[in-house]
């Protein structure tokens, strides 16, 4: 922010990545900006997306890295959609993240036309003693082997590159809750990163949204 300041930055488009909106994420970034803006003398005309999810092209990379996926590794007994948790209370007073992310799972099973039975969404990352958002990744990954699912595949669709909660808690850990309750087959399904079609996606959405803007 400060080296847009000094480059005399007249309009600013600020994009979170974090496809679903809530409030401890995508709110927390626009509190982020606007807390330094507030000690500018000349505020820059602003833009803020706070949310992304259901943009059909990016409902379009998902299913395809999917498919991409299944096209190298064949397809599991069950893909679990596995979003970070965040506490009830949230849920309750309104933020809408959970829904989000239902609708993301949901808007991905209809573009590539899963049943009900092949998908599950559940929510990773809680800590502490309070309910959070249900049900919870490790406690079904450990349930499912003993209802026959022995065979998953894992996405975190709430993340738009691998972190350290995609790559050590779903990759390593939560394989390991699964193996050791008769898993035999997991796999984890990277974020979209740098793949070319999520790149295209977030060209398109700084295009779309800087729509008007005179090229000065």
């Amino acid at each position: 922010m400060q080296k847009l300041q000094k480059q005399q930055v007249r309009r600013l488009l600020v994009i979170p990545l974090y496809p679903q909106y809530c409030a401890a994420t995508t709110a927390s970034t626009f509190d982020a900006v606007t807390n330094v803006l507030q000690r500018w003398r000349w505020i820059p005309e602003l833009r803020f997306i706070n949310q992304y999810f259901e943009d059909d092209k990016h409902v379009e990379a998902l299913s395809n890295s999917v498919t991409s996926f299944w096209e190298k590794h064949s397809k599991p007994q069950k893909i679990i959609f596995s979003y970070h948790g965040i506490p009830k209370k949230y849920l309750l007073n309104g933020d809408p993240y959970h829904c989000f992310c239902l609708k993301t799972t949901r808007l991905v099973k209809e573009k590539m036309k899963l049943s009900d039975d092949q998908i599950m969404t559940t929510f990773q990352s809680r800590f502490g003693r309070e309910e959070w958002l249900q049900p919870y990744t490790s406690e079904t990954l450990k349930e499912l082997p003993g209802k026959g699912i022995k065979d998953i595949h894992i996405i975190s669709p709430g993340f738009s590159a691998d972190c350290l909660e995609t790559l050590e808690e779903l990759e390593e850990e939560n394989r390991e809750y699964f193996i050791d309750s008769g898993g035999e087959k997991y796999k984890y399904i990277p974020c979209l990163n740098d793949n070319k079609e999520h790149l295209d996606f977030i060209s398109y959405l700084i295009i779309k949204n800087t729509y008007g803007w005179n090229k000065e």
